[in-house]
């Protein structure tokens, strides 16, 4: 073991103080969770309309989030190498750290009006969104193994308070802008990266003990490093039928609901609903995706992951239908987006306990970073994708072949359960 890995490795916890430590870096986790969504929601709620003001046109308006997932994938690997190697300390500050940058730079560029420029920082911000993601893997990390999901769950259930809120200040946070010749659309990157700088100092702070380092340290046969690599992180998967599970239940899931939620808004104004009640509906799926994960954790920890991945797909599958069909039924829209969230996140629970369940220790930052680049390079595929078949084909299409994606998850899961 190297100097700065002794230096890493925290004091040894004892039986009796790992019920005070678990709580206390869930709060923590829980109160950055809460600012990280505010400020990923605060800044992305504005994003396509600040692309069209910069670039002056509609066409290239969906680059924005699109830079910004992309740039969710691409930092998720190099992030999880730095937890890997010290601890998700550090890899969640630098996340906060480059989401803050990423903010500045598109309140840079929209003052200049430099369109790539506004690209390069939404791929910075989308570290933010990094930092959320592997939040709810540094909850697991102390978790007993059979409280993991609900310790999952509750980090991700933290995001729904950030993720109402955001859009409703992004208004208030362009006006406050409007005297220091900044455009009022990006009013909300110049409050997010004030956001992220706040979160990745509370995570600086009372992150302590270090919750990765710690779950190593009380695991003396895992302090080895040579496990720890992305290539073993990898092996791990190959080697573990229930990981490759995991790993196809998370980006299936996560692609299916990108998907389908990115084009109903267009399928929505097409049966002649308003931007407001297209926003209920959206906020309606939001509280789908994140209000009733404390639930999935629960289901999953009681009727174990495999069971939570089958009504995962149900419920996919039951949103794709309602959505497909619903044609100029706003109501049936809306329940149909509703329980696509409630399947998402059926679906990222479940899959994110069962890929900590499948792997050793010391490889499980790495897989885990593999699980979020993977998702969400699935998902950017699957976004871009589906507004050519909304084009081609149409809406109840587009819910067909998101239908269809959840086949091999269903019978990956049919395939382990009965084995």
């Amino acid at each position: 073991m190297t100097s700065i890995d002794k230096a890493a490795v925290p004091a040894p916890v004892s039986a009796d103080e790992l019920p005070a430590l678990r709580r206390r870096i869930t709060a923590v986790l829980i109160a950055s969770q809460i600012l990280g969504g505010l400020g990923v929601a605060t800044g992305i709620a504005l994003a396509t309309v600040l692309a069209q003001q910069v670039s002056g046109t509609e066409a290239l308006a969906g680059l924005a989030p699109t830079a910004t997932v992309a740039g969710t994938a691409l930092l998720s690997m190099p992030l999880a190498a730095l937890m890997t190697a010290r601890g998700r300390r550090p890899g969640l500050v630098l996340a906060y750290l480059l989401g803050a940058v990423g903010a500045g730079v598109v309140v840079l560029a929209a003052v200049v009006e430099n369109f790539p420029l506004l690209l390069l920082g939404m791929a910075l911000f989308g570290a933010g969104s990094s930092a959320n993601l592997q939040a709810r893997f540094a909850a697991a990390d102390l978790a007993e193994p059979e409280r993991r999901a609900r310790a999952i769950s509750n980090v991700v259930w933290a995001t729904t308070i950030g993720a109402v809120l955001g859009p409703n200040i992004a208004a208030p946070a362009g006006r406050s802008v409007s005297g220091l010749g900044i455009p009022a659309a990006a009013g909300p990157f110049f409050w997010a990266a004030g956001v992220f700088l706040v979160s990745g100092v509370m995570v600086l702070v009372l992150l302590r003990p270090d919750p990765l380092l710690t779950a190593r340290a009380l695991s003396p046969a895992d302090r080895s490093p040579e496990g720890r690599s992305l290539r073993a992180g990898m092996h791990a998967v190959r080697e573990s039928p229930m990981a490759r599970l995991a790993l196809v239940t998370v980006a299936v899931s996560h692609t299916a609901m990108v998907s389908i939620m990115s084009m109903t808004p267009v399928a929505l104004s097409h049966h002649g609903a308003g931007i407001q009640l297209i926003g209920l509906v959206i906020s309606g799926h939001i509280a789908g995706m994140y209000a009733f994960s404390p639930v999935m954790g629960w289901l999953a920890d009681k009727a174990g992951r495999l069971a939570v991945i089958g009504l995962a797909a149900g419920l996919l599958c039951t949103a794709a239908l309602l959505a497909g069909t619903a044609g100029a039924s706003h109501g049936q829209t809306a329940a149909g987006l509703f329980v696509l969230g409630l399947g998402w996140s059926a679906g990222l629970v479940s899959g994110s306990t069962l890929l900590t369940d499948s792997v050793p220790q010391p490889a499980r930052a790495a897989v885990q970073g593999l699980s979020d680049v993977t998702m969400n390079t699935a998902a950017g595929v699957g976004g871009a994708a589906a507004g050519l078949i909304v084009a081609q084909a149409g809406y109840g299409w587009l819910n067909v072949v998101a239908a269809c994606l959840l086949l091999p998850m269903a019978a990956l899961a049919v395939r382990r359960a009965l084995s």
